[in-house]
């Protein structure tokens, strides 16, 4: 690798570890996401060209800033200008000269404030709230929440969910319109809007996250680098929000559920499932982590929420040195709690699935039958795999063979249907 190489990997790694940061403070100044991303590319484009021959700065963050705000002064000036010359052909031009001055200086002034740790840490809490707006869809949300937040490039989400580079571009353009048109204010929600908000924020990284640890379609179990970018989210959301019990056992959850990654698949990258896992492998640091967000979470809340419960259910696998020693009766008492909190099928069908190693297979197969005709499960690949799984349990191996056929059938990933298949011709054995 020459060195020209170097310095440009080097100036890639700085821009994004920067990026959220920057677009954030920006945004604080300009007041719209959009042109504030679009200040920050500029500056990033800056420093391609002008660090191979300058060197890096020793504060590139600061360098990234100053080069921003320049060029955020250059377009309130030329704004200003614009709207002056149209005002004065309409003959207001005292009016419009004390009103947009005021605003050039104003908008100046802040832009040339200085900024502490403490307003960085307020302008990136703004720029979450705003990237995970319920006025955006899910999947808005997430392509966004991805391209401010998590620096990723418009390429790197598409092949992250595997779906056309212009379909998440067209995604992120159209959030940005909608929060634009909507005059969607770059700012914490105030304390009655906050928990509704904050619910879409923690959906949006939980989302990112299981679809790092399950991969829906494509070739691969597994996309690492999503919960990469999920945990880093959570992290410094937790650090940004620290009273909040749910962001706690949200980050719990999926600091022990990401301990076991290097468990969960062969070299080669085919599944192994959670009661095979060699448990040596699992991550002792991150399961600490875990932990110590949970207990945070316990502290804080007086009744613990559906991701504290998840996290829960994840503590009594990871404390467990086998398979064998899990509390499952604890954790079909979980289930029962987030059944009350947050019904749906798929929290019965997994409560369902702990009732069958607490109780044993029958029980649990009464449960999952009725699970079948959900609108919601018809298609959901789980709800046969468990049900095949329950009937190879019990020893009805044409049945179980056919069960697994199905979620064969219906599941989008590659490695999933081949460990399906593989599992129904050991039924028919």
């Amino acid at each position: 690798m020459t060195d020209a190489d170097q310095t440009r990997r080097t100036i890639e790694a700085v821009c994004r570890i920067e990026s959220a940061k920057l677009i954030a403070g920006l945004a604080r100044f300009v007041r719209e996401v959009g042109l504030a991303e679009e200040l920050a590319q500029d500056a990033f484009v800056a420093a391609l060209e002008q660090w191979p021959q300058s060197g890096i700065p020793d504060n590139p963050a600061a360098w990234l800033m100053t080069a921003a705000k320049r060029r955020a002064i250059d377009r309130i000036r030329r704004d200003v200008r614009r709207h002056r010359r149209y005002r004065e052909l309409e003959g207001d031009r005292a009016m419009l000269s004390g009103a947009r001055d005021a605003e050039l200086d104003a908008a100046l002034e802040a832009i040339d404030a200085e900024r502490d740790g403490s307003r960085i840490d307020d302008d990136l809490l703004r720029l979450i709230f705003v990237a995970c707006h319920p006025i955006l869809s899910a999947e808005a949300r997430v392509a966004l929440t991805l391209r401010l937040l998590g620096g990723l490039t418009t390429d790197e989400i598409a092949r992250a969910f595997l779906i056309p580079e212009t379909t998440v571009a067209q995604r992120i353009v159209r959030a940005k319109r909608t929060l634009a048109a909507a005059r969607v204010p770059f700012e914490v929600p105030n304390a009655s809007e906050r928990r509704e908000r904050l619910a879409s924020v923690l959906e949006v990284i939980y989302l990112i996250f299981n679809e790092g640890y399950a991969a829906t379609a494509g070739d691969a179990w597994m996309r690492p680098a999503l919960c990469e970018d999920a945990l880093r989210l959570g992290r410094m959301l937790a650090a940004l929000v620290g009273d909040e019990s749910e962001v706690h056992g949200l980050v719990a959850l999926i600091e022990i559920q990401a301990s076991r990654m290097r468990a969960r698949t062969t070299a080669s990258g085919d599944p192994i499932l959670l009661f095979d896992q060699d448990r040596s492998k699992w991550d002792r640091l991150l399961i600490g982590r875990g932990l110590a967000a949970l207990a945070c979470a316990e502290r804080i809340g007086v009744a613990l929420g559906p991701y504290a419960l998840q996290a829960s259910i994840a503590a009594c696998h990871a404390r467990a040195k086998t398979a064998e020693e899990t509390d499952w009766m604890r954790i079909v008492a979980l289930y029962d709690a987030l059944a009350q909190l947050t019904p749906s099928p798929v929290v019965d069908l997994n409560r369902a699935i702990a009732i069958g190693m607490a109780y044993g297979p029958l029980a649990a197969l009464e449960i999952v039958d009725a699970l079948i005709d959900e609108p919601a499960l018809r298609d959901y690949p789980f709800v046969h795999g468990a049900r095949a799984d329950l009937l190879f349990r019990l020893g009805r191996r044409v049945e179980a063979r056919t069960a697994f056929e199905r979620a064969a059938d219906v599941t989008r990933n590659a490695r999933d249907r081949a460990m399906l298949l593989a599992r129904a011709e050991r039924s028919a054995g």
